[in-house]
């Protein structure tokens, strides 16, 4: 087994042990969810837009929240995850909600094996490219799947955030991607008291690193923000200073969280 398929296995165990956690928990509240809350946050709902009868491609969806929230405001979604578990709840909760959407399970690597077409957008959010060890092929990925003119939309978490400890106390990471980060965790971030032990691997990717190889897969950047607030209250250490914006305590406003942009696919000539 090399190294890239052997990390593929860490990540998907790691979040086959998370998806039931997270499904059950107060952090996700899918109950909320089925009785009509939405599951997005003004972040990216500014750059979405109206979404009606658009074609969506989530990538790494976990277990569709926010693709059935895109569903709800009209979108045609396809939702993608490398997680069976989470892909099997992603179906469960769209036939409990009463929604349509179509779920993939596959490393996002792989996808052109499991599906074909264009969308007019590509969206992902909070937590994703961290998993991913590759941006050169994120972005081809990406623009693989949009049509001309289509929209790529991502709120994501800065790499600052990623730099520190769990205890936001020292510089622990660098910013710029050296390699893989491997780490090992008790409970989820959805649940702190989970029975869940386990390891997984990430990688930091610099803002230069995102932008650079979005703009080198066919790009246009459009619009480019960073939030020194989080809408998930998903890290130690934070302290509510409106509600749903979250920040760490002892750098309230001093360090970014959460970035978001927005590209388009240059348009055939």
């Amino acid at each position: 087994m090399n190294k890239e398929t052997e990390y593929i296995e860490v990540k998907r165990k790691s979040w086959n042990k998370r998806t039931e956690a997270h499904y059950n928990s107060k952090f996700y509240d899918v109950e909320a969810f089925l009785q009509g809350n939405s599951s997005l946050h003004e972040i990216e709902l500014g750059l979405l837009g109206d979404v009606r009868n658009k074609r969506i491609l989530h990538l790494q969806c976990h277990f569709g929240q926010d693709s059935l929230s895109l569903s709800r405001m009209g979108a045609i979604v396809t939702g993608v995850d490398l997680s069976d578990k989470a892909i099997d709840r992603a179906r469960e909760l769209t036939l409990r909600a009463g929604l349509e959407a179509t779920f993939i399970c596959s490393d996002i690597y792989e996808l052109e094996k499991h599906l074909d077409g264009e969308f007019d957008i590509v969206f992902t959010s909070y937590g994703t490219i961290g998993w991913l060890p590759d941006l050169d092929r994120w972005g081809k990925l990406i623009s693989r799947y949009l049509k001309p003119g289509g929209q790529l939309v991502c709120a994501e978490f800065h790499p600052v955030v990623w730099m520190f400890d769990d205890q936001f106390s020292r510089i622990a990471y660098s910013y710029f991607n050296t390699g893989p980060i491997l780490e090992s965790e008790e409970g989820t971030y959805a649940d702190r008291t989970a029975p869940i032990s386990q390891e997984y691997v990430m990688w930091n990717h610099s803002m230069s690193e995102v932008i650079t190889n979005l703009i080198q897969s066919g790009l246009e950047l459009q619009s480019f923000h960073e939030f020194d607030y989080s809408p998930h209250n998903c890290f130690l250490e934070t302290t509510e200073v409106a509600p749903k914006q979250f920040q760490v305590m002892k750098h309230e406003g001093r360090i970014p969280m959460v970035y978001a942009l927005s590209a388009r696919k240059k348009a055939s000539r």
